[in-house]
């Protein structure tokens, strides 16, 4: 009997601190997720910042728990073509900015370019390039919070969709046909986000490399920093969408993808470590659109398929607008 009671004394003891000890965990561990989905929702004008590999054992401990702070990508020069500069306010009194690029008085259409996270209107010039000499007119446009838009904070895609269509509607109020829209990263999301928010119906859309969910974008994050996936994810999805008004969990470009009726080409690198074949696949098989088509690019990881395979990108994107204008 005493045995047993002496047992007690020394188990209970024990077990309420590890009870403590995995509570304290279980708190830094959501701290350190509301730090990370802070910071990777907002992007300052100015940011100074030490390199890495060049911080002591316990800055780099620092910066590993709440981790970086994201700089906006200033816009360098104009491309080469004649552009208009494009200013459009969104409900929250937020602008967007971009440019506008005429091809001709007889353009066979207009393509309107969404960059991906991080970036801004000079990530796809290149792309922008090509349609111009095509004869379509082109719009590049800054998402909130990256180039000279508004705003400092990020919804990764989300409420970035009214930018999307308010892009779409100003192209349209010019009288232009055959309006096609053209995602890259988180642009690529965005555009589906839109869609199924707003019912509206471009002639196509061309996805490159979309995300399949938030969680799923944080993972790849975790997978290039070397965190393990989980609970980073699961817990920075939950945080981000605490912080920023919505339901991370929804946020899934195969559950938007399924109010997408116009032709769709869905691009995606075969190496590519940030978006997965298995998300690509998800998002086409949820495509609502009866003519869709995936292409991969052999070699190519998260990066431009223009500059990769240019060939390869030019026949399938001429064959796409050549399939669907009217």
């Amino acid at each position: 009997m005493k045995e047993n009671q002496s047992f007690k004394h020394r188990i209970f003891p024990a077990l309420r601190w590890i009870g403590w000890a995995l509570l304290v965990q279980l708190i830094l561990i959501n701290i350190c997720a509301a730090f990370y989905a802070y910071k990777l929702s907002h992007f300052y004008d100015k940011v100074n910042q030490v390199p890495f590999e060049e911080m002591n054992i316990f800055n780099r401990s620092w910066r590993i728990f709440t981790g970086p702070k994201y700089g906006k990508q200033p816009v360098g020069e104009r491309p080469g073509f004649v552009t208009e500069e494009v200013d459009l306010q969104l409900k929250n009194g937020d602008h967007i900015q971009g440019w506008y690029g005429k091809a001709s008085d007889s353009a066979l259409g207009t393509v309107i370019f969404f960059h991906g996270i991080g970036g801004n209107r000079n990530s796809l010039v290149d792309e922008a390039y090509s349609f111009i000499h095509k004869n379509y007119n082109v719009l590049l446009m800054d998402f909130r919070a990256h180039g000279s838009s508004t705003s400092s904070t990020s919804t990764i895609g989300y409420r970035e969709g009214e930018e999307v269509v308010r892009c779409f509607d100003h192209v349209d109020a010019r009288g232009e046909k055959n309006i096609y829209l053209y995602g890259s990263s988180m642009g690529a999301v965005s555009v589906l986000r839109s869609i199924y928010e707003y019912n509206f119906r471009p002639r196509g859309i061309i996805l490159d490399m979309p995300f399949l969910s938030l969680q799923d974008y944080l993972e790849a994050r975790a997978r290039t920093l070397g965190f393990p996936k989980q609970p980073f994810a699961f817990l920075t999805t939950f945080w981000l969408g605490v912080e920023r008004g919505f339901n991370g969990y929804k946020h899934n470009s195969a559950r938007y993808a399924k109010a997408v009726t116009c032709p769709v080409l869905l691009q995606w690198g075969s190496l590519d470590n940030f978006v997965l074949k298995q998300e690509t696949d998800a998002i086409y098989e949820a495509l609502g659109s009866n003519k869709k088509k995936l292409v991969v690019y052999t070699g190519a990881m998260h990066e431009s398929f223009l500059r990769k395979d240019p060939l390869k990108w030019k026949l399938e994107i001429e064959k796409f607008v050549s399939e669907n204008n009217q």
